[in-house]
């Protein structure tokens, strides 16, 4: 009788540690909850998941949430964008947004639009909600030569049939940018921009810039234009002295051909020198050939020295004035 109590007691123990496991793989709750919120799941079905190694929590919660909102989502459906790395809780916000908003948005699209990496619930907002996208400081050049400054704001919806493979915002500012810089390019005078910032977001918006993107652009409104560098000026002075070295370069080039030139001259005019001192050397033994040959008389000779003494004496005359000259000066 004495081991009657502890036999029992260890058979409680056992049945307590049994059911404290088969309820921690077992999400009863969750099942009792599911039960009364009307979502048809069976206790199997979140076995599996366990199995699967999904939190069932992350299904049946949005599912809870989706049957409330009178939406009939399939939990296998639910479970299968789980499992392909979709968030379950935001597509199902996304799709009771939708249906708030008479949006029509079917299960199938706005999974797809998760799993592109889009926040689909953003996108649903958007498309009741239209938001502005700021573009940074677009610098454009009139036909002046006069640089402007211009800032746009850009107020576009989502087009939820463009979201899978349509192209983000950034492209939406590219564009928007080109169209701007096209249209002051396009302009004879920076003033007529300034006069007229509108004539800018009619042309944009004429080229139809939300195609192949995921926005539809509503508006696009100019919050800002300043005028910046004079750039035609620039470029004419930038020119001027890129032409100012060429010139210089230039005579660079032919004062050194000059001087190169004036040296081969001076190098001429030095051997001509040589050559005359050479034959000068040879006279005085040409004369004496002469007169041993008797083609030269010893007059004749007497005659050549004078007027050679005479030469000299008027090229030692004619060099007192230019001495006098220079005496001035100094």
């Amino acid at each position: 009788m004495s081991n009657y109590p502890i036999g029992s007691i260890f058979i409680i123990a056992v049945i307590i540690i049994v059911v404290s496991m088969f309820l921690s793989f077992v999400p009863v709750g969750l099942w009792v909850t599911a039960f009364f919120s009307g979502v048809k799941i069976k206790i199997s079905e979140l076995i599996g998941m366990k199995l699967r190694r999904v939190k069932p929590s992350r299904i049946v919660r949005p599912a809870i949430k989706a049957t409330k909102a009178g939406l009939n989502l399939e939990i296998s459906s639910l479970e299968a964008h789980y499992l392909a790395g979709g968030n379950v809780n935001t597509l199902v916000d996304a799709l009771i947004a939708a249906q708030r908003a008479n949006i029509p948005l079917q299960f199938e699209r706005a999974a797809a639009i998760d799993l592109a990496g889009r926040d689909v619930l953003e996108a649903v907002q958007v498309s009741v909600n239209p938001k502005v996208i700021e573009t940074p400081n677009i610098s454009a050049v009139a036909q002046d030569g006069i640089e402007v400054i211009v800032k746009a704001k850009v107020t576009v919806r989502a087009n939820i049939e463009r979201l899978v493979g349509g192209a983000g915002e950034q492209t939406i500012i590219a564009r928007v940018g080109e169209g701007i810089v096209t249209t002051v390019g396009s302009s004879q005078s920076y003033k007529s921009v300034l006069e007229n910032p509108d004539s800018i977001s009619r042309v944009v918006l004429d080229k139809g810039l939300d195609s192949g993107t995921a926005y539809e652009i509503l508006s696009i409104d100019i919050a800002d234009v300043d005028v910046a560098r004079n750039i035609g000026a620039r470029l004419q002075t930038d020119q001027a002295e890129a032409d100012k070295r060429i010139s210089e370069a230039k005579a660079s080039e032919r004062r050194a051909m000059a001087l190169a030139r004036e040296q081969e001259m001076k190098a001429e005019v030095e051997a001509m020198r040589a050559k005359v001192v050479e034959a000068e050397s040879q006279v005085p033994i040409a004369m004496a050939e002469a007169l041993k040959s008797g083609k030269l008389g010893v007059f004749d000779y007497y005659k050549m020295q004078n007027l050679n003494s005479d030469t000299d004496m008027r090229k030692s005359i004619s060099k007192i004035p230019e001495r006098n000259h220079k005496k001035e000066n100094k």
